[in-house]
């Protein structure tokens, strides 16, 4: 019991510290204190930590040079600011392994929770990062030049921002572990973990993005966006399938991202 209530008020104290700076929602704190609760309460230390490691510096990251990503912000399904589906979106496939180690604890649990922690840190940067570049993205798929903010885009910065949010997960991973008491894994193995899961996930996100999520068209300007007005016009649906949202992609790509994470344990 202790364990759940020491959870709930590091939770409340972020959750609500994010919601007073902006950067959640109402519903995106309420889905972060209940989130995470269960992964300190059901889990631990390394659990907890990996997702405020993922938040905090997501979080910071979306306010650096805010003002230049105003615009872009527009063509987004979502702000800056996580509502409850981000929040569940980004972390709700961790909690589950959570859950699931804490019933029967096996190592798969644990390098495929680093691999879908990785993909959502990797993707954040990436956008975060990329977006402040200089030179406008390429298509993951033709290597077209695209407008900035443009779903399927790639860029140098945002690539290498991609392989440091990885390597940071796998990395505090190794730390987390160690001061949480859990069986030890070697750091290089941890770290490529991440890393690679990471870079898998979020690639697989801008291939997605390129290719099935679904796109709208403004009809004032024409630009393809994710939300449903642009121009303070309702937007008309442009391409890919209908169920995939960008919260959908993000969770197909952190599976992918886990899967990875897992292959990397298993050949090392």
């Amino acid at each position: 019991m202790l364990q759940w209530i020491i959870g709930a008020s590091g939770a409340i104290l972020v959750s609500g510290a994010a919601y007073w700076k902006r950067s959640l929602s109402l519903s995106g704190m309420l889905a972060a204190i209940a989130m995470g609760t269960i992964y300190f309460g059901a889990g631990n230390a390394f659990w907890f930590g990996i997702l405020l490691m993922f938040f905090i510096t997501s979080s910071l990251l979306s306010k650096l040079r805010h003002d230049n990503k105003a615009e872009l912000e527009k063509t987004y399904a979502k702000t800056g600011r996580r509502d409850a589906g981000q929040v569940f979106a980004n972390g709700g496939l961790g909690m589950l392994l959570v859950l699931l180690y804490a019933i029967y604890p096996l190592e798969l649990w644990i390098f495929g929770f680093i691999g879908v922690m990785a993909t959502v840190t990797s993707d954040t940067w990436a956008t975060e990062i990329g977006t402040l570049s200089r030179k406008p993205p390429r298509s993951v798929l033709t290597g077209k030049v695209l407008q900035a903010g443009a779903s399927g885009g790639v860029s140098l910065p945002g690539t290498l921002a991609a392989a440091a949010g990885g390597l940071l997960i796998g990395a505090s991973s190794w730390l987390l572990m160690a001061l949480s008491g859990m069986s030890g894994h070697a750091l290089w193995l941890l770290s490529l973990a991440g890393l690679l899961g990471g870079l898998a996930g979020a690639f697989a996100d801008s291939i997605l993005g390129a290719t099935v999520q679904r796109m709208n068209r403004c009809a004032v300007c024409g630009r393809e966006v994710e939300g449903e007005q642009h121009c303070g016009k309702p937007a008309v649906y442009g391409r890919g399938w209908h169920w995939m949202s960008n919260d959908a992609v993000n969770a197909v790509s952190s599976i992918l991202g886990g899967g990875v994470a897992l292959l990397v344990n298993i050949l090392g």
